[in-house]
């Protein structure tokens, strides 16, 4: 992210974070697309705004521009990302500025994505319209990390979510899991689930758990059902039907040589393991292929280090409750490789909050 070469006044900031919270109301329906808002404003005024709220559906720039209306023209446009400039789902969003004859837009960031990537700004520009961009670039980025991440990078945001005790033990050494956190935190994790595009289990869990993997929001909120997605390098845990009820899909990824059960309809794919271990990276560019933004991995001990060692965790949510297990108790991760103090992992704290008796911190990687 490179400084911006423009300067942006307080009115400015005050509506590009309006645009921003506006876009963030798309975060549990509008992916496979970004997350973007719009506002449009003449001397300040606001005259319309709008957020993408599904993928197919108008963009957050065309909702704007019907609220305006007429007052449109001559109007500054805040955008929370470039605007569109190519037909997919929907026309480009560029034409629709250019037409409703808007005299600026204000974006706060570029779009990476192949088909827009400058093309937006390039048209508004030829239009005659003023185009400045850079302004709350680092929010915007991380309101889209997801996207970003599938984007820029060719894999999904990973965000691996634990349950543990002050001791550092997620279940006791029988697998006996239910629960160390409160309630509090288990409502609070399913927003995170509804912002996911996937969430990733291991057979260990399915096979001791049996879990559903759903989202249940309590206020009633609209969410698309995240892809469940179950590690099974043969098959093993097909017979376990509770991962695959209600309307969520449900992806099984196997080994090459894996059979394929009788009798039971799955969707499932192959991809290259080594005995029961898998070739993560390729696991998460078949997700990123697919369309999958953020991935939430919801497992044990193995898989969570297997992945962290691996260096593809972007966040730790992790639900600390105040509770001791033990030493028999199974711990946060396994496998990590760490035998001395200088191969640590130091993880930098984003959030910190207190969820009913639980604390919830939000942990990334440091970079090195």
């Amino acid at each position: 992210m490179t400084p911006t070469p423009f300067s942006f006044s307080a009115t400015d900031h005050a509506l590009m974070a309006r645009a921003l919270r506006l876009a963030e109301r798309g975060a549990y329906t509008a992916r496979p697309n970004p997350m973007v808002g719009c506002v449009i404003a003449r001397d300040g005024e606001v005259v319309g705004e709008g957020w993408h709220q599904r993928k197919g559906g108008p963009h957050a720039e065309v909702f704007a521009l019907e609220a305006a209306g007429d007052r449109a023209r001559g109007a500054t446009a805040y955008v929370s990302l470039e605007p569109c400039a190519h037909h997919g789902s929907t026309p480009p969003c560029a034409e629709a500025l250019v037409a409703a004859g808007v005299a600026r837009v204000v974006a706060a960031m570029r779009d990476p994505f192949p088909s827009v990537d400058g093309a937006g700004f390039e048209r508004l520009q030829a239009a005659g319209i003023v185009v400045e961009h850079g302004l709350m670039e680092a929010q915007a980025r991380e309101l889209n990390r997801g996207f970003l991440a599938r984007v820029e990078r060719g894999r999904p945001w990973l965000r691996v979510k634990l349950a543990t005790s002050l001791d550092g033990r997620t279940a006791m050494a029988s697998g006996d899991s239910k629960w160390i956190s409160g309630e509090a935190s288990r409502h609070d994790v399913q927003r995170w689930r509804a912002r996911s595009g996937a969430l990733l289990t291991g057979a260990g869990t399915v096979l001791a758990d049996d879990p559903q993997l759903t989202v249940r929001l309590e206020d009633g909120s609209e969410f698309l059902p995240p892809l469940r997605v179950v590690l099974d390098p043969g098959l093993a845990t097909v017979a376990r039907g509770r991962v695959r009820e209600g309307e969520a899909p449900t992806l099984y990824i196997h080994a090459p040589d894996a059979r394929l059960p009788r009798g039971i309809e799955i969707d499932h794919v192959a991809v290259p393991a080594q005995g029961t271990r898998f070739d993560l990276h390729a696991v998460l560019r078949l997700l990123a292929a697919r369309g999958v933004n953020e991935v939430q991995l919801e497992a044990g001990a193995t898989l969570a280090g297997a992945l962290l060692d691996a260096g593809l965790v972007d966040e730790l949510l992790l639900y600390v409750a105040p509770v001791l297990l033990g030493p028999r108790a199974r711990p946060l991760f396994d496998g990590l490789h760490i035998d001395v103090m200088a191969q640590r992992l130091k993880m930098r704290r984003i959030d910190s909050t207190v969820v009913g008796e639980d604390l919830r911190l939000l942990l990334r990687p440091e970079e090195s």
